[in-house]
């Protein structure tokens, strides 16, 4: 009767936002619990935020799973931990007032086979984990502190001289440059090795020279299903906050996810070759990516074979990030069947984040987005980017970056594909532009509809390799406005009802040889200094005007 209920619960859910969307939508069933319960004070826990509890958590959750499960009860209280594993048919629940707070000793986290930024990776045992489990939660309104300081490096240009020297000061080695602060001498030797050293061919005393730079995300769900997680507040991680990784019917409401905005790779949910997975009215404010889909990255992604899919996302505020949603870079596996709605972006570096890069592969297809707010974007409102270089969306100062060569390469495996996105409904008060759409010249960024939005930036719309984009009933009030709207090497486009700010000095710029087929109709040009320009082989045949 009770997984009855929770079946109805479910359609429920899924049948509203159906709706809203006009089509039929995934079912993510929430686990169910007994109500035993077994608080930790009663194997021996203390709270008094010095005394090393792992044992006594530890032993509560193995004694209510071999029981048929129920729940793990921490009261309130300062609770200092190792890492904690979830067993089958456990509920940890976090009474108000609670912190669960994990130890700066990193001796207490051995070094286990994980898996980093899409690939085999050894990594130090996550604070929280579990594998292979089937009807795990956390829940309550406790914290969950993953004591990730003792843990990041972090740069200098994104503290103030004040926040630098105290860090300088309490320990640790800088950088050559002296522009970097590491935790450690392992740490700083472990951040010269090419990126992502992976496992094999590795000795264990290789990995313990650097085992503080293989930092641990601070909650790891590998191949678990029927997962909630709701109420609690997760911070501080060491890594990314929440990754659950191949596992299905995940269920996270009503969550805070906490990182400090200079946290390095702080990332709130990577939601990694995931299936069934409903995020709803949570709060992001993090160091990196919030709200992210993954699927493995390169070769080892596309061998795993299991996309991110079937995903519903609503509700949802995002403050400090590099991107309130996102997809990628590491989804060589794909993405698809994702569903977004009525979520707030203040503040995040780009609000709509889609990138990849040559070598990935994997298809990102049937992704619907609608009813976004966002207010004060430092970079880009709405991003599709196959050029990827893992580096923060916003030039740092003093930082030189150079725009990637444009050159066909062969189309094969490693090629990577953006296409059917549906995105409206989109209104931004402030960002440094408004649309940037950037393919491959030999794999365009293909069948997007963006329409029904207000944006206000600082430049307007940037089309680059991109085919069948369609804009309709767009409001671009830029303030560069030379042009409004840039087109390069791009076909079968239309502007549909664009709006700009009067006595603008260009409205469309087309450049290229291989720009054609673009369409433009319900435009009022007369607003405009000059209406049209065309640059590097683009001609007046490109355009057709209605």
């Amino acid at each position: 009767m009770k997984k009855l209920f929770f079946f109805l619960i479910a359609v429920v859910l899924v049948s509203v936002v159906s709706a809203q969307f006009g089509m039929k939508l995934p079912v993510v069933v929430a686990p169910k619990f007994k109500k035993d319960t077994l608080s930790i004070i009663k194997l021996g826990a203390v709270p008094d935020g010095n005394t090393l509890n792992t044992k006594s958590i530890n032993n509560a959750i193995d004694a209510i799973s071999k029981k048929g499960g129920g729940v793990v009860l921490v009261p309130a209280g300062l609770w200092l931990t190792g890492p904690v594993v979830l067993k089958n048919n456990v509920n940890l629940h976090l009474a108000n007032g609670a912190t669960l707070l994990f130890t700066k000793d990193k001796n207490e986290y051995p070094l286990v086979e994980a898996n980093w930024e899409g690939l085999p990776q050894m990594r130090n045992q996550s604070p929280i984990s579990a594998t292979g489990a089937t009807n795990i939660a956390i829940t309550g309104k406790g914290i969950i502190d993953g004591n990730g300081d003792a843990w990041r490096a972090v740069k200098k240009d994104k503290l103030t001289e004040s926040q630098w020297k105290k860090l300088v000061t309490a320990g640790g080695v800088l950088s050559e440059d002296q522009k970097t602060w590491y935790p450690s001498e392992g740490f700083m030797k472990g951040s010269k090795m090419p990126a992502n050293p992976g496992i094999i061919g590795k000795d264990a005393a290789f990995y313990e020279s650097i085992k503080d730079f293989l930092r641990p995300n601070l909650l790891l769900l590998t191949n678990c299903k029927y997962i909630l997680l709701e109420g609690v507040t997760f911070q501080n991680s060491p890594a990314w906050c929440l990754h659950p990784l191949m596992s299905e019917h995940l269920t996270v409401r009503n969550v805070f996810v906490k990182n400090p905005w200079y946290a390095q790779n702080g990332d709130g949910i990577d939601v990694e070759s995931c299936k069934n997975v409903l995020i709803e009215n949570s709060v992001f404010d993090v160091g990196d990516d919030a709200l992210c889909m993954k699927s493995g990255r390169d070769e080892e992604g596309r061998k795993r074979a299991m996309p991110t899919e079937n995903v519903i996302i609503r509700g949802c505020t995002v403050y400090s990030s590099h991107g309130g949603f996102v997809i990628g870079s590491e989804m060589s596996g794909g993405a698809r069947n994702i569903y977004v709605s009525n979520c707030t972006f203040v503040g995040a570096d780009i609000g709509l984040r889609f990138k990849t890069t040559r070598g990935r592969g994997g298809i990102v297809e049937n992704i619907f987005i609608k009813d976004i707010y966002m207010k004060d974007i430092p970079a880009e409102a709405i991003l599709f980017d196959m050029y990827y270089m893992a580096k923060d969306p916003v030039v740092l100062a003093g930082e030189k970056r150079e725009l990637p060569k444009a050159e066909f390469k062969s189309v094969d495996e490693t090629t990577p594909q953006f296409r059917n996105f549906h995105i409206s409904n989109v209104y931004c008060n402030g960002a440094e532009k408004a649309i940037f759409v950037r393919g491959l010249p030999e794999m365009h960024v293909k069948n997007i509809v963006l329409e029904n939005m207000m944006l206000q930036a600082k430049k307007g719309i940037d089309v680059q390799e991109a085919t069948g984009i369609t804009f309709k009933n767009i409001k671009v009030i830029s303030n560069e406005t030379n042009p409004v709207v840039d087109i390069v090497q791009s076909d079968k486009l239309t502007f549909d009802n664009i709006t700009y700010k009067d006595n603008s000095e260009l409205l469309f710029r087309v450049s290229g040889d291989r720009s054609n087929d673009i369409n433009i109709k319900k435009t009022d040009a007369t607003r405009a200094k000059e209406k049209i320009v065309y640059e590097l082989g683009a001609t007046e045949k490109s355009i057709t005007v209605k």
